[in-house]
């Protein structure tokens, strides 16, 4: 027996082939390609390089990475596509908060990090990316595919010979995995991974034995089949009798609505829904999670629809409507405002991605949200009545009072300014806390993106989501928003927002803590530490790349600040520190905050 200690030869199989799999594991295949089918062009002929070419394919052309010795082969490869960029980031978590930005822009995103201690720590913002349905490709360095069935112990694990636990956690928070430790079927489960992310639109894990990156393959020969989906196809006798049925509740009724939710994205229905709109006449409102998903120019949106903190009388004609078309939503605790909106499940039609369902009876299945919502387009019939009543009711909404010489900034009176800054040509995104609702109020002209993160609710989510979109939209300034606590999670990468040349403008509300924790319980765990944010950014700056700071305090000076970041500092990343007092919040938090810990405090059932 060989009882040499960390030997090869200690884990060879025991009937003495090479790749013979030991019982009950799978073989490993290690043929080589006949050099034949390889002699021209076998460099592009390998693994790395055709996941590579198939990110492309998909619509990737910026990938998120942290290396590690278990990726670093597979990186060659994938930066040695023409088309295809690597965007190096500063730790696995705010990586994956990239891919999940840019994949709200591209409609794809994708990460590559290492075993185990790269993949456990992308683990959360792929999650994220679940909760909020967006394909993003997880990509993984794994182990040298001999080493798979043997009892070795390999480092960037907790020390035990199975491989699999990094495996088993990403099965709950992807919708398709891919272990690659064989040649003969690496085209097939790539091809399939990357098809089930676009399909479903949720992440996927890929991991690539680290060996394998670099072999040739018949298989990768450049282009041997074109990369393409199967189209979803509606039941045609579902879709009719879905429509039927819908009409006939609307028909009925006097004073109809209809409100966009976040799983329009999903179901690519945004188009569909305002043609609805536009032929119905109702009156339209979005669900918070939804904001930037369809045109706020539209003639009878009416804004967005959040129970107690809704955009002025919108809430009131939406809760006395007596019937409401909800186009993808999600009814949780958040969105609900603690579960306190005031809505009847038998006025509802509830539109999901592949199935209606009316008045809390009726389901059809098998039904395409855009279909349907173009279908009903041309047969509904028009009642303008709930946006009449809007407009009646309507008032325009007060502005702040202006801020004195030198007196504290106050919050509202800096998205006054904000309002100004948007247009077609900029996006916004808004971190967990106050942000949500400041933003929320904002009127988006037409083009301008909005993007949050609202059923997942990660702080820090934000600073990585903001590298990604603007690395996916360079026409467009983002304008980021950000609580200091959550710049705390994850500051490091707007060092990778400055080698990449992004101009992104980052307001950084200081106000010294997790207000919207505070909002909801409050506690001494609330306070954090103050930073010289300013000066940290200056140091991360360290004289390479463009890049302007500014501290404020007092309106005058936000004015200023904004004024030189749109003008001579418009090719610049410009970071804004803005300086509020701990207990400026908006109205909203307070009533949201106050409802959620309602909420949260329920006692315990009777047992």
């Amino acid at each position: 027996m060989d009882t040499k200690i960390g030997s090869i030869d200690a884990c060879k199989p025991t009937n003495g082939d090479v790749g013979s799999p030991p019982s009950g594991a799978v073989a490993t295949i290690h043929d080589s390609a006949p050099s034949s089918a390889l002699s021209v062009g076998s460099s592009e002929a390998t693994l790395g390089r055709h996941l590579a070419r198939r990110l492309v394919q998909a619509g990737v052309t910026d990938i998120f990475s942290v290396p590690g010795d278990f990726n670093l082969t597979l990186l060659d490869h994938l930066i040695a596509e023409p088309e295809l960029k690597n965007i190096g980031c500063c730790n696995e978590l705010n990586a994956g908060y990239a891919a999940d930005g840019y994949a709200r822009s591209r409609g794809v995103g994708a990460c590559v990090v290492t075993f185990t201690v790269g993949g456990l720590s992308v683990l959360n913002a792929i999650a994220g990316a679940y909760s909020e349905n967006l394909p993003v490709i997880c990509i993984v360095g794994g182990p040298n595919s001999n080493d798979f069935g043997t009892n070795r112990i390999l480092h960037h694990t907790i020390g035990l010979p199975d491989f699999s636990q990094e495996l088993r956690c990403f099965q709950t928070v992807t919708c398709h995995q891919a272990v690659v430790n064989n040649l003969e079927d690496a085209h097939e489960q790539i091809d399939k991974a990357i098809s089930t992310a676009l399909k479903e639109s949720k992440p996927v894990y890929i991991s690539i034995s680290c060996n394998l990156a670099a072999t040739p393959h018949p298989t990768f020969i450049r282009d041997p089949v074109p990369f393409s989906l199967t189209p979803r196809l509606s039941n045609k006798m579902g879709l009719e009798a879905a429509v039927e049925a819908t009409l006939e509740f609307l028909n009925k009724a006097v004073k109809p609505v209809m409100v966009g939710g976040v799983k329009l994205r999903v179901a690519k229905a945004s188009d569909a829904f305002v043609d609805l709109a536009d032929a119905s006449g109702y009156a339209m409102a979005v669900m918070p999670s939804a904001k930037g998903l369809v045109p706020e120019h539209h003639p009878h949106f009416i804004g967005t629809y959040w129970g107690a903190v809704s955009t002025p009388f919108c809430s009131e004609i939406v809760e006395s409507a007596d019937a409401y078309i909800f186009a993808g939503p999600i009814f949780n605790d958040y969105s609900s405002v603690g579960y306190s909106l005031l809505l009847k499940k038998e006025k509802a039609i509830v539109v999901h991605p592949d199935r209606v369902t009316i008045a809390n009876g009726q389901t059809f299945g098998c039904v395409l949200m855009s279909d349907f919502f173009t279908e009903l387009a041309k047969r509904v019939k028009r009642n303008e009545t709930a946006y009449e009543n809007y407009h009646r009711i309507f008032v325009p909404e007060g502005k702040p009072l202006t801020c004195k010489p030198k007196e504290p900034l106050r919050v509202n009176a800096m998205f006054q300014h904000i309002q100004k800054m948007i247009s077609s040509e900029t996006a916004v995104i808004a971190e967990t806390g106050d942000s949500w609702f400041n933003c929320q109020k904002l009127k988006l002209p037409k083009g301008c993106g909005y993007e949050f993160q609202m059923q997942y609710g990660s702080i820090g989510w934000s600073v990585g989501a903001t590298l990604g979109y603007a690395q996916a939209v360079p026409e467009k300034r983002v304008l980021a928003f950000i609580g200091d606590g959550s710049f705390q999670v994850t500051a490091q990468d707007v060092s990778t927002m400055l080698r990449n040349g992004q101009k992104t403008i980052i307001f950084l509300i200081n106000n010294g803590g997790y207000t919207i924790e505070v909002e909801i319980h409050d506690g001494p765990y609330n306070v954090i530490k103050n930073w010289n944010y300013t000066g940290l950014v200056d140091a991360i700056h360290n004289g390479e790349g463009k890049c302007w700071t500014a501290k404020v305090r007092y309106e005058e000076e936000l004015v200023e600040a904004i004024k030189t970041a749109t003008t001579e500092k418009k090719d610049s990343l410009c970071f804004i520190e803005v300086i509020v007092h701990k207990d400026d919040t908006s109205k909203e938090l307070l009533e949201w905050g106050s409802r959620v810990a309602a909420a949260n405090g329920r006692p315990p059932n009777p047992q």
